[in-house]
């Protein structure tokens, strides 16, 4: 099982990569015509959204949490700032999971 605050750093990876590609490479290409950022910049976001999606399943699988957590989740890898926005719904649960680990 991979650990939430693993997870939580892939997600702020993945964030970055969302705000470069939106706010860098896409500006470069439709304001500046220069295309030349996209292609990369676009593999290594299309990298770290798939690394996003694998270490949340396996982050997440049989540690109990909702669907709505699932979707939450999911959901943030697809705007601009959602995965930061949800770090903090994240921590908490990181928290959580670590104190019922303390009690069991």
């Amino acid at each position: 099982m991979i650990d939430l605050g693993f997870f939580r750093k892939v997600a702020v990876v993945e964030g970055l990569t969302t705000l470069a590609l939106f706010f860098v490479a896409m500006p470069m290409k439709y304001l500046a015509g220069d295309p030349r950022l996209v292609p990369p910049v676009g593999m290594i976001h299309g990298v770290a959204f798939l690394v996003y999606l694998a270490v949340m399943v396996a982050a997440f699988w049989g540690r109990g949490f909702t669907a709505t957590t699932w979707i939450r989740t999911t959901a943030a890898s697809f705007f601009p700032f959602g995965t930061f926005l949800n770090d903090g719904y994240l921590k908490s649960l990181e928290k959580n999971t670590a104190t019922e680990q303390l009690r069991s």
